[in-house]
């Protein structure tokens, strides 16, 4: 088996595109190399970059993230995911040592460390030459734990400034070269105001794929890199997780180019609690399928407004599915879709309208990063399927706000940290929705798939639809 860490000095040094390069390549059977398994991991919040390591790969990406799981939850799930892979390539997030703490617990050397992982660094090499030995002297020098076991040379200005850099690090450090990777603009993923196009939204993504391969291939010794990365220890795969034997309930899932924000354990987990999820296209659909639950996701809405907009029988449908009764649960898109409108670049777009506010984007991010949310005695799964709910650890990256909402607008939750609907409130419900801007992540001390389900369950009793209240 061969498991290894990207990271990089900072972050923007291209360590995603080497990534997703390096995925491709090993799994594609391509480059004079076998096919192999290749299991993407991403640490920290994202949703962006696993769905282009997902395709690249073949598999999907799963998160590790030091802020939603302890440390036995992290070891349990690279196992559970990793042990039948031969390859397992972890990308990290920021640079090595940055992170939330002074003691830097939860950065990307924490996670190497306690996965036992071996670091390949990126290093953005543009105007470097002599210096560059300091840098990786430090990075060596500050945590003798780590081990970096190579470096990948990014951005490159020709082969003369290679052969200088390759001299200085061979001359000064013990540190191998794994790969020097030209500055080049194929390599370049199309960038967005929200990090990197989810791969879901275009067409030519695999072929955009490939070719990223194909390049990094061609600058990356591969045999190298196996080579230093190579381990006899076996994950062992930890106890399955137990499935509900419950009658299975419908989920309606909002899943298309303007929807894709969705963890692939989140998915997962709404299965083995007994939901059926049923797979629909918010621009061409017509109406919902047939079910007991909604769930949209987040996304780009924003991005779609002339076909969110067009799609009026779909608007319609959900809006008289919702203020029918309908369990919903929406997150950031989805609140954007469910809201009255959505305004963008002198642009306006009639949206759902069952949340009655409106949004409007802006040119920095609203609420960026984690959050802690207290939920409150209004919200629908609060106590589903236990006595209460502690609070929850989530995060949220969003570049909108909500507007005009009524002075009486009941919300679910209480920000402790992070920004939410207004700073101090998220979680706007209306009938049976509940749309927040925070992303919440099945973990072992947030179980929503689980509370969603059964809250759906709940729904489709008599008992519950007579005593249940919905909000006007």
């Amino acid at each position: 088996m061969h498991r290894f860490l990207i990271s990089a000095a900072h972050k923007s040094s291209g360590k995603t595109t080497i990534s997703i390069g390096l995925a491709a390549a090993l799994s594609s059977g391509k480059h004079g190399q076998p096919a192999r398994t290749v299991q993407p991991f991403k640490k920290g919040p994202d949703y962006i970059d696993p769905l282009w390591l997902s395709v690249a790969a073949g598999r999907p990406c799963y998160n590790l993230d030091f802020f939603l799981s302890p440390d036995s939850e992290l070891q349990a799930q690279f196992a559970r995911h990793g042990h039948d892979a031969e390859i397992c390539l972890i990308e990290g997030n920021k640079g090595l040592y940055d992170g939330l703490d002074l003691d830097g617990s939860n950065s990307n050397a924490a996670l190497a460390r306690l996965l036992d992982l071996p670091v390949v660094l990126v290093l953005d090499a543009r105007g470097m030459t002599r210096g560059i030995a300091p840098l990786i002297l430090g990075h060596q020098a500050f945590d003798r734990n780590i081990r970096i076991a190579g470096v990948i040379l990014n951005r490159l200005g020709g082969r003369r400034h290679e052969a200088k850099l390759r001299a200085v690090i061979e001359h000064y450090t013990d540190v191998p070269v794994l790969g020097a990777v030209q500055e080049d603009p194929e390599l370049a993923l199309v960038e967005r105001h929200l990090g990197l196009m989810p791969v879901n939204e275009t067409a030519e993504a695999e072929r955009h794929i490939a070719a990223i391969g194909a390049r990094i291939a061609a600058q990356v010794d591969l045999n190298r890199l196996l080579e230093i990365s190579r381990t006899d220890a076996a994950l062992a795969p930890p106890a399955a997780q137990p499935r509900s034997h419950e009658k299975p309930v419908r989920i309606a899932v909002a899943r298309d180019a303007a929807f894709g924000f969705y963890y692939a354990d989140d998915l997962a987990a709404l299965t083995a609690a007994g939901a059926q999820t049923v797979f629909f296209d918010t621009l061409h659909d017509t109406k919902l399928p047939p079910c007991d639950g909604l769930l949209i996701g987040g996304g780009f809405p924003e991005c779609f407004l002339d076909q969110l907009e067009a799609n009026t029988a779909l608007r319609a449908d959900v809006r008289r599915a919702i203020e029918g009764g309908l369990p919903a649960y929406a997150e950031c898109g989805g609140l954007m879709y469910l809201a009255r409108s959505i305004h963008w670049k002198g642009r306006s777009a009639e949206m759902v309208g069952v949340i009655p506010g409106d949004i409007r984007m802006h040119d920095k991010p609203v609420g960026r990063g984690y959050v802690i949310l207290e939920p409150n005695a209004n919200h629908p799964w609060r106590g589903a399927g236990s006595d209460g709910t502690p609070s929850l650890r989530a995060h949220e990256f969003h570049y909108s706000n909500l507007y005009d909402l009524p002075a009486d607008t009941r919300y679910a939750y209480a920000v402790k940290r992070g920004h939410g609907i207004d700073g101090h409130h998220d979680g706007v419900l209306r009938h049976r929705l509940l749309a927040s801007y925070t992303h919440l992540r099945a973990t072992s001390g947030c179980d929503w798939p689980a509370k969603f389900v059964q809250h759906v369950r709940d729904c489709m009793t008599n008992d519950y639809k007579e005593t249940t209240p919905c909000s006007p």
